[in-house]
């Protein structure tokens, strides 16, 4: 892969001269149509070869570029608020809004490289890293997002040359390390594992692009021109292009059963007895969380449901035996613009609980296939393919350490009809009622159908779904409380 980075380019000073400025100001002009478009993100993904020219590549896309539309972030060892995250989570945090370019140095790629040459990951890690990257840039790029993933690279001996030039030249000394050096002694085992990992996370979506680094020159006109040609291809598109049929239509599956009709919404118990066994499950919640094996864990709770099926009431015993600073609660609603800027996922992330902490999702990432797809608030495509991102999503929430508990609190139509009387008629529970809530209730059988097929495509073995019988409050909020206790004892 690396071998057509080794003709030894090099561009003379005078074509250099000639050409910079215009370069120069042709990007800063794409810079501006896409900052005032705001239709997509660009990502540059900037790796390679100690000594190869990238952070002087990414120091002139800054001089080049207006900064106030480029974030720029550098990803060293992770810090202890990171590393009680899943690995992508900084990453995620990172990505730049719609309009803006982001500037990843040293990104997801980095690290499982790294791990893999010392000895620290075993093949298969690798081969999972490797898949949950390119699952990760397909999202990012059916978002819409723009990704260039530039790898300089230098043979051994140049490399060895170059090294050598910086270390000599008081100016640029402090570019060289011990750790660049001890990674020179082993550049064969580098370069074969950086070898595999670039072929098998080059994809047509997200494809690597090696530029050779020995000549400054070159390398600069060369990623200022492939980012240039690249923005202007995308800023000529009238409107972002999907391609729907990489997604095999949704079928059937033929013992697949209306898992909400198999429900028994007939279950209750008596208030005597869910009195003593609220305080029963709550002092249990109570004691998990003050276990001191809690604090090597985070615990999400995600609460789906029709409109008045008790979510607030069962979140609030939840809290209730909690103590204040160690939750967060997390009420969903219509996207922000600043949301709407960035990945369907994104606003989800970035609430993601530390360890010893409790999140509650109030409404979660499941409104993409439920509300969106129902109301045609998003296309057939992107509603689609949320299913596989959402079970891979919370596949690395779960390898974490995170407990997720998921919840449908399911209520029969007779049922809500009479709640949203009540409401409307009870003057401190009027704000609970909309009259989104009625137009909502007229689609019942749509938001039924929805609610089957994402219990079927995202009930997994590490997320499963506990479907609640919400009927009857008592025993939902009971239910809700024995499953969440029960699922942390699991894990601890």
């Amino acid at each position: 892969m690396f071998e057509s980075a080794e003709l030894g380019h090099r561009i003379d000073k005078e074509t250099y001269q000639r050409d910079e400025p215009r370069l120069r100001e042709a990007l800063l002009n794409a810079q501006y149509d896409l900052a005032q478009a705001a239709r997509f993100p660009v990502i540059i993904v900037i790796g390679g070869v100690d000594g190869a020219g990238k952070g002087e590549t990414v120091n002139m896309l800054n001089e080049w570029m207006d900064p106030r539309h480029i974030h720029t972030h550098a990803f060293p060892e992770p810090s202890d608020e990171e590393r009680e995250r899943p690995r992508m989570w900084r990453f995620w945090r990172a990505l730049p809004p719609r309009g803006k370019i982001g500037i990843l140095f040293g990104a997801w790629h980095t690290q499982p490289i790294v791990d893999r040459v010392y000895g620290r990951i075993s093949k298969t890690a690798l081969a999972q890293a490797i898949a949950e990257i390119v699952r990760f840039e397909k999202m990012l790029t059916d978002e819409g997002a723009l990704i260039l993933k530039f790898w300089f690279h230098l043979s051994k001996e140049r490399q060895r040359k170059r090294l050598k030039a910086l270390e000599k030249d008081p100016k640029t000394r402090w570019r060289v390390s011990a750790t660049d050096w001890e990674r020179f002694k082993i550049y064969d085992k580098f370069r074969k594992v950086s070898e595999q990992f670039l072929l098998q996370t080059s994809k047509a979506e997200a494809p690597w692009i090696v530029v050779e680094g020995e000549d400054p020159q070159y390398r600069m006109l060369t990623v200022g021109k492939l980012l240039l040609d690249a923005m202007r291809e995308r800023l000529d598109q009238k409107r972002a292009t999907h391609l729907p049929d990489r997604t095999p239509p949704m079928l059937p599956r033929l013992d697949r059963k209306d898992v909400l009709a198999t429900l028994d919404l007939g279950k209750k118990i008596a208030r005597t007895r869910y009195q003593r066994d609220l305080e029963r499950w709550q002092g249990r919640l109570n004691l998990l969380s003050r276990d001191p094996r809690f604090n090597e864990l985070a615990v999400i709770v995600v609460f789906e449901g029709q409109d008045a099926a008790g979510k607030g009431g069962a979140i609030r015993r939840i809290t209730g035996a909690l103590d204040a600073r160690r939750y967060q609660g997390i009420p969903i609603a219509a996207p922000t613009e600043e949301e709407r800027a960035q990945p369907y996922l994104w606003r989800f992330w970035r609430h993601l609980p530390r360890r010893g902490r409790f999140a509650i999702y109030d409404r979660s990432w499941y409104g993409r296939v439920l509300v969106e797809r129902v109301e045609q608030f998003c296309s057939e495509y992107d509603w689609m393919r949320a299913y596989s991102e959402i079970n891979d999503f919370e596949e690395q929430l779960v390898r974490n350490n995170i407990v997720l508990v998921k919840y449908w609190l399911e209520i029969g139509r007779d049922e809500q009809l009479k709640r949203f009387k009540e409401r409307e008629k009870t003057a401190f529970k009027r704000f609970k009622i909309t009259a989104e809530d009625w137009r909502n209730r007229k689609k019942w059988d749509l938001y039924h159908g929805a609610v089957c097929d994402m219990v079927d495509r995202t009930s997994t073995s590490v997320a499963p779904w506990t479907l609640v019988e919400a009927n009857d409050k008592y025993h939902a909020r009971i239910k809700i409380l024995r499953t969440l206790c029960r699922s942390i004892e699991a894990v601890l």
